[in-house]
């Protein structure tokens, strides 16, 4: 089954050029383009995208605000967020908004092939310790997360909801957190690793988040762990 996906730029080129890498696949289909966040909110209503390749910083409605009103709007569409930096305020906000990663404009072609595959099987594409690099480089400047946030609400409510975890399920939730891998988490914990990704799973679907990107957003934002 081909991945379906919405291209969404204000640089015409831009989505000309991403739109040509994806036609070569066998396995992709560029099914529309937006030049706004709007737009693409719009266009993804209509065409139900797989993943939706986000710019994220658009005039008018912008790729932070549009990634917010796709995931509440379009449920199962997935977001994988476009910056000029590697590690910006951005990129970390997009993440905030529910994208399931982000990648520079400047990756290599199959290394945004390799992204968007990985997005519309439902894996986070930023690795544990680049999450947890943008969480303590960048959440002191940001307001809280409001209820659209990954959070879900302000830190008390979602202390609250840790108490639907297990003992086990919360020390994986906070290793992950750390920016431990899943191998590296099997070993602190002499847990196999297929057992830690189930423990990941059940945390997600218990506190009724996306990705591990989520969830270690969620940790942080509800004081699990802190900056540092």
């Amino acid at each position: 089954m081909n991945v379906r996906v919405l291209l969404v730029d204000d640089e015409e080129l831009l989505r000309l050029a991403f739109g040509m890498i994806l036609r070569a696949e066998p396995d992709m289909e560029p099914v529309g383009e937006a030049a706004d966040g709007a737009a693409a909110v719009e266009l993804a209503r209509r065409l139900r995208p797989d993943v939706v390749l986000m710019d994220v910083r658009m005039p008018g409605t912008d790729g932070i605000e549009a990634t917010r009103r796709l995931l509440r709007e379009v449920p199962g569409t997935r977001v994988l967020v476009l910056t000029t930096f590697d590690l910006d305020a951005y990129a970390f906000e997009a993440l905030r908004a529910g994208a399931s990663g982000f990648l520079p404009k400047n990756s290599r072609p199959e290394e945004l092939l390799a992204a968007i595959r990985d997005v519309a099987r439902g894996d986070a594409v930023v690795s544990p310790r680049v999450t947890r690099l943008l969480l303590d480089r960048f959440a002191h400047r940001l307001p809280a997360a409001g209820d659209d946030g990954a959070g879900g609400g302000d830190g008390g409510g979602d202390t609250e909801r840790l108490r639907v975890l297990t003992a086990r399920e919360r020390e994986v939730l906070l290793g992950a957190a750390r920016g431990l891998t899943n191998a590296e988490l099997a070993a602190a914990l002499g847990l196999a690793e297929p057992t830690v990704k189930k423990h990941l799973g059940r945390v997600m679907a218990k506190l009724g988040l996306r990705d591990r990107v989520q969830a270690v957003i969620f940790a942080y934002e509800c004081g699990l762990v802190g900056p540092g």
